[in-house]
């Protein structure tokens, strides 16, 4: 599991990095330091936590503690790793103590939202984008919401949901390769 978690948190910054760099290309301001942390904290927690419901549906009980708390505390030391050098006079552990806090912070928050087949909903995302919307400026919040709703989460979504169906059913991957000859498992 804490294989499996570490490919998900690698990929949830990756999603995060693409979804503030497309921000950042429709003039939303957000810039280096405390704004580009907060945003890619609350991104890759956002998809974490998405990676759980998915889990839930997924793994068993105690395989899906065992990889969310693997994916909380990936999240939060690659957060350490790359942030550390960017904000001054930051404590050593307190990107990753940010993390994990706004990762159980949120827990709670998205808790009263469902996760379905097709993905969060409404409420979910909405919540999500709200998050987001608090740390940028006041010439960005008004259209945040539509941004994050209408594009960044659906990108975030179809990388997310491949990802973890081919980590979490690796046989319906390789049974797909098989029927469209791509590939023979020999």
């Amino acid at each position: 599991m804490a294989t499996l978690a570490s490919v998900v948190a690698v990929l949830s910054w990756k999603l995060a990095i693409d979804a503030l760099n497309r921000m950042r290309q429709a003039d939303y301001d957000i810039d280096i330091g405390r704004p580009y942390l907060d945003f890619v904290s609350e991104f890759t927690v956002f998809l974490a936590l998405l990676a759980d419901r998915i889990a839930y549906r997924d793994l068993d009980a105690d395989q899906r503690i065992e990889f969310t708390t693997a994916l909380a505390k990936r999240l939060s030391s690659l957060v350490e790793e790359n942030f550390g050098t960017y904000l001054e006079d930051v404590v050593p552990g307190e990107m990753s103590n940010h993390v994990l806090e706004l990762f159980n912070r949120r827990s709670v928050d998205y808790a009263e939202f469902n996760y379905t087949q097709d993905g969060p909903d409404f409420g979910f995302k909405r919540c999500f984008a709200a998050c987001l919307r608090e740390g940028l400026p006041e010439k960005d919040k008004l259209w945040v919401v539509d941004q994050v709703m209408d594009i960044e989460v659906p990108e975030a979504m179809k990388a997310l949901n491949k990802t973890l169906a081919g980590l979490f059913h690796p046989e319906v991957n390789e049974s797909r390769h098989r029927k469209d000859g791509s590939a023979t498992g020999e």
